[in-house]
């Protein structure tokens, strides 16, 4: 059996924390399937099609193996079952992370069987969140550290555009 795991997030952008988390993923499991869905409560930067196209660039300037990326929009456990996923990854960079995705994992839990594995945030990217990189981005701070060159590159010409 192949052992596949869904890594949901909006990825707006996709940092270096994210990918410290795919890599991780690839280790354990056969098939790491990134799910770009749609936050309605967040203001995105890049659409859904633009993310997907650069988190592809930097999985394969990675060479990280049997990684797939897509888009989705609904329920995360509905995208778990109908790939016949055997779990959901989510990343925790703090104990109010914790507690939130613990509530989550729990109703997906009791709803519909499907489980989560959680993934402690290495120490040097515990500060880093998408919506930082945003905000630090918006006021032309220095981002290299905290996401791969090609997403700073996309900012870059994101906020030259606006």
């Amino acid at each position: 059996m192949v052992r596949k795991v869904i890594f949901p997030g909006s990825f707006d952008p996709f940092t270096n924390g994210h990918l410290d988390l795919v890599k991780r993923l690839s280790l354990l499991f056969d098939e790491v399937i990134i799910a770009i869905g749609q936050n309605q409560n967040k203001t995105s930067l890049f659409s859904p099609d633009e993310r997907k196209i650069l988190i592809e660039k930097i999985i394969l300037e990675t060479q990280i193996e049997h990684v797939e990326v897509l888009t989705y929009d609904g329920l995360t456990m509905k995208l778990v079952q109908t790939l016949h996923a055997q779990a959901i990854a989510r990343g925790v960079r703090s104990a109010g992370d914790y507690q939130y995705e613990k509530n989550i994992a729990e109703l997906n839990q009791k709803i519909a069987g499907v489980e989560t594995v959680f993934l402690m945030a290495r120490p040097e990217n515990q500060a880093i969140s998408s919506s930082m990189v945003k905000e630090l981005a918006h006021f032309d701070a220095d981002i290299t550290t905290l996401v791969p060159k090609s997403v700073v590159q996309a900012i870059q010409q994101k906020y030259q555009r606006m």
